[in-house]
C-alpha cells in the first residue's frame, strides 16, 4: 500500500498535493491521530521530525511539518495543518511523539502566536515574554510606537502555561512554573567563555549536581527570516554565511540548491566539484575549532593553539579564492562567484599531507589524556533512540550510533562520485561525539584527495535571470553541515521576493538536549557536554 493510500485509510479528511515530496493537508481535529499513526504505523514509520515551519497564509495560520522515515529509504513527507482563527489560533502539539517539537513549536508560538494544545511549556523562545505581537505574521507592524520594545527588566520569566484539553475537547490554560519554588538556580551566561556565544543556561542544582537546565535564547536574534521577505533571492544569500559561521559554505550551498531546484537550473560540473571541496574544507576548519574549544573548555590551552595552527591553513585557502576567511559569500545561484585561485590545488595537497601526523599529535596531547577521558567518557549520555527523537544529527547523532549523514542518505553535488566512510561511534557520550569529529577530519581529507586532481574544466556557474522569480510553490533542501543536517524551506508566491524562508538549523536541536544530557551530572560537566555538542549560537538565534 502506498503512503497516500495508507494515510487516506487512517485519515479520510486528508487531502494531497503531489510534488517532489508528497504534501498532506489535514484539519487540526484529525491531526494528532494522524501524527500518531505516522510515528507508530510500521507501513509509515516517520521516526524523524525534520522541520517545523510556522506559516501565515493571510486567510489562515498554520504549520508545515517535514517528516523523514529512516526505515523506508529516508523517504520524506510534508504535512500542512491550518487554522482560520487569527485571534486565538490553536493546533495540537506533537511534542509527546517527537521530543524535538518541544522547542520547535515554541519558536512557532513566539513568531506566529499559534498555541499548541497539550504542549508542556508554551513560552516564547527568542523574544521576551512581555513582547507585544508576533513578528513573522504578515500583518505585524514593527513601528515601535505601536509595539514599543520593552525596556524594563524581564518579569515573570519563570511563568509558563499549558493549554490542556479535557475529554470533552475543551481547552483550558493551566499556569505553571519552570522551576520548583525551592530550587536553587544559577545562571551560566549569557556572557561566559564556555557558552560559545551569548546563550544563557539557567541550571537548577542540588549542591553541584544539575537537576534541570532551562535554555534562554534570543540575545543576538537578528530576524533573518523576516528580513528575507523584503529582499530578492540573490540578496538573501549572505545571511547563511553569518548563521553557523563554521558551516558558511554548506549553509549557503543549501540555500542555493533550494533556489536552483525551484528554478530547474543545472549547475555545471566544475562548480559542483568546487562546492564539494569547499564544503569539506569548511568541515575540517569547523572540526579543528571544535577540537580546540573542547580542549580549552577543560583547561588544555595548548591543544587549543594546535587546532588553530592547522585551521589557519584552511582559512588561507579560503582567503585566496574567496577574498575572506570567515564570511566567504562564495556560492551563488547557479554555481560559484569566482574560479579557484592558482594556488588552490597546491595548498589543498599541502593540507591533506600534514593532517595525519597532526591528528596523531592531537590524540597524544588531548584525546588519550586521562583527564580528558574522565571528563567525557560516560558523561552526557544520549541513546540512539533519543538522538532520533530529538532529531540530533551530525557528529552528535553519529556519536550515538545513528547513521544520519545527508551526504550518504541524499547525495548532492559531487558526493555520489567519492568514497568515504560515514563515521559512527557507539559510546553515546561526550567522548564519542568528540571522536566522530576527529575521525571525520580524516574522511574529509579522503574526499579532497579524490577530487583535487579531478576538478573538471568548464563553466563555474550557469546562466540565471537577473531578476529571479520562483514559480508558485514550496521547496525544501538539505545538506550535511558541520554540525548536522541543515535545511532550507522556501515558499514562493511567484514574485521576486520569497513569501517565506525558514532555516532549519542543526544547532537549535543540539541545544534542545542540554537538559537531557546534563541532568544528574556535575555543574562542571555542563561545560564539557556543551563543548561536545558543539552548538554555535548565531545558528540558533537566526
Amino acid at each position: 500500500m502506498s503512503v497516500k493510500d495508507s494515510i487516506s485509510k487512517i485519515c479520510p479528511s486528508a487531502t494531497f498535493e503531489e510534488g517532489e515530496i508528497l504534501t498532506v493537508n489535514v484539519p487540526d481535529k484529525d491531526w494528532h491521530a494522524l501524527a500518531t499513526a505516522l510515528k507508530e504505523n510500521a507501513e509509515l514509520d516517520y521516526d524523524v521530525l525534520s522541520a517545523v515551519v510556522g506559516m501565515d497564509w493571510k486567510e489562515s495560520l498554520g504549520v508545515v511539518y517535514y517528516f523523514t522515515s529512516t526505515s523506508h529509504d529516508w523517504r520524506m513527507l510534508t504535512v500542512k495543518v491550518q487554522v482560520s482563527d487569527r485571534e486565538n489560533p490553536m493546533i495540537h502539539t506533537v511534542s509527546d511523539l517527537w521530543k524535538v517539537a518541544n522547542f520547535q513549536e515554541r519558536e512557532v508560538y513566539d513568531f506566529y502566536g499559534i498555541k499548541f494544545i497539550n504542549h508542556p511549556d508554551m513560552r516564547r523562545f527568542f523574544l521576551r515574554n512581555d513582547w507585544k505581537g508576533y513578528p513573522l505574521r504578515k500583518d505585524y507592524d514593527a513601528d515601535p510606537k505601536l509595539n514599543p520594545i520593552p525596556t524594563e527588566d524581564e518579569k515573570h520569566e519563570d511563568d509558563t502555561v499549558s493549554y490542556v484539553e479535557d475529554a470533552e475537547g475543551n481547552v483550558k490554560a493551566v499556569p505553571g512554573k519552570v522551576f520548583e519554588a525551592d530550587d536553587y538556580v544559577v545562571n551560566i551566561g549569557p556572557q561566559h567563555p564556555s557558552t560559545h556565544g551569548v546563550m544563557r543556561f539557567r541550571a537548577a542544582i542540588d549542591g553541584e549536581v544539575v537537576k534541570k537546565v532551562d535554555i534562554v535564547s534570543g540575545y543576538i536574534h537578528r530576524g533573518i527570516e523576516k528580513l528575507c521577505e523584503g529582499l530578492g533571492y540573490p540578496q538573501i544569500l549572505h545571511f547563511t554565511d553569518r548563521m553557523d559561521y563554521m558551516s558558511a559554505h554548506q549553509n549557503r550551498h543549501c540555500l542555493c540548491m533550494c533556489i536552483e531546484k525551484a528554478l530547474g537550473v543545472e549547475v555545471p560540473e566544475r562548480a559542483q566539484v568546487i562546492r564539494t571541496m569547499m564544503d569539506e574544507l569548511m568541515r575540517i576548519s569547523s572540526h579543528l575549532l571544535a577540537f580546540g574549544c573542547t580542549a580549552m573548555d577543560m583547561g588544555a590551552t595548548t591543544a587549543f593553539f594546535y587546532g588553530f595552527r592547522e585551521r589557519e591553513m584552511v582559512l588561507d585557502i579560503f582567503e585566496k579564492t574567496c577574498g575572506a576567511r570567515m564570511s566567504m559569500n562564495y556560492n551563488v545561484i547557479g554555481g560559484v562567484i569566482a574560479d579557484l585561485h592558482p594556488d588552490f590545488v597546491k595548498d589543498v595537497k599541502a593540507l591533506i599531507a600534514i593532517m595525519p601526523e597532526r591528528l596523531k599529535e592531537y590524540h597524544t596531547v588531548f584525546s588519550g589524556n586521562i583527564i580528558t577521558k574522565n571528563r567525557m567518557v560516560g558523561v552526557g549520555k544520549m541513546s540512539k533512540e533519543e538522538a532520533i527523537n530529538y532529531a540530533v544529527t551530525g557528529p552528535s547523532g553519529r556519536g550515538s550510533g545513528w547513521s544520519c549523514d545527508c551526504r550518504k542518505k541524499h547525495p548532492y553535488a559531487a558526493y555520489d562520485r567519492v568514497k568515504f566512510e560515514e563515521v559512527l561511534e557507539y559510546g553515546c557520550d561526550s567522548y564519542s561525539r568528540y571522536m566522530v569529529r576527529m575521525r571525520e577530519i580524516e574522511e574529509s581529507c579522503k574526499i579532497l584527495e579524490q577530487l583535487v586532481d579531478n576538478i573538471p574544466e568548464g563553466d563555474i556557474r550557469a546562466q540565471v535571470p537577473k531578476i529571479i522569480k520562483l514559480p508558485v510553490g514550496h521547496w525544501y533542501a538539505q545538506v550535511e553541515a558541520s554540525r548536522g543536517t541543515f535545511g532550507v524551506f522556501i515558499e514562493s508566491d511567484g514574485t521576486k521576493n520569497p513569501y517565506r524562508v525558514h532555516f532549519q538549523s542543526p544547532c537549535f536541536n543540539l541545544v534542545g538536549v542540554m537538559d537531557l544530557t546534563c541532568k544528574g551530572h556535575m555543574i562542571a560537566d555542563l561545560i564539557s557536554i556543551g563543548a561536545a555538542l558543539d552548538f554555535v549560537i548565531p545558528d540558533i538565534d537566526r
